[in-house]
């Protein structure tokens, strides 16, 4: 049990890692959360330092997704894995280490799911990019995305249900004021750049 903890507290730890603030460091010295939206994740890395250091960011949020996993399916078997999964999410999201103000998830949520069901990763990232090709935003390829989840997840079991459900609402409840935005029809759409203040 006291084990099973400790991965789960652990995986919370690398979902701190946050690849945004870093990446803003390394390419222009800023702290990324001061700048664009204020959100410590992809799409404002790519409005505020481009393409180049968005990529390494996604890329760098979901190893952390797969990596928490990892680990816990290795020491701990199906049902830590999917508490890692959620714990490393929510790490990213609330990371303790820099006063709670993290990101929103979905970068990381894809790496969980890619090692948990490949199958499922691979349809909701699919829906997700037509979605973004049609109309351009990001939030809202993100929210469809992650809310086809559970509906996708369910046929593994109550276990995965659970875990579908938790991942979708902590990403919806970090994109309410995105959802706000669209609703207002002033949100803004992909490839709009910000700039370093």
């Amino acid at each position: 049990m006291w084990g099973n903890l400790l991965l789960i507290l652990i995986a919370y730890f690398i979902g701190n890692f946050s690849t945004s603030y870093f990446i803003g460091k390394l390419f222009a010295k800023i702290d990324i959360r001061d700048h664009g939206s204020g959100n410590a994740g992809s799409t404002n890395v790519l409005r505020t330092l481009g393409i180049k250091a968005a990529a390494c960011t996604f890329l760098g949020d979901l190893f952390k997704g797969v990596l928490a996993v990892y680990l816990g399916n290795k020491f701990g078997g199906e049902t830590l894995a999917l508490a890692c999964g959620i714990s490393v999410v929510i790490g990213h999201n609330w990371p303790v280490l820099l006063r709670f103000k993290g990101g929103k998830g979905i970068a990381t949520t894809i790496g969980v799911v890619l090692i948990i069901k490949p199958f499922v990763a691979l349809i909701c990232v699919s829906i997700g990019v037509v979605i973004l090709y049609k109309y351009k935003y990001v939030s809202l390829a993100s929210i469809v995305a992650i809310s086809l989840l559970p509906f996708t997840i369910v046929i593994y079991g109550i276990n995965y249900l659970l875990f579908g459900l938790i991942l979708a609402l902590l990403a919806i409840y970090r994109h309410r004021e995105n959802i706000k935005r669209l609703l207002a029809g002033n949100e803004r759409k992909i490839g709009e750049k910000s700039r370093v203040k």
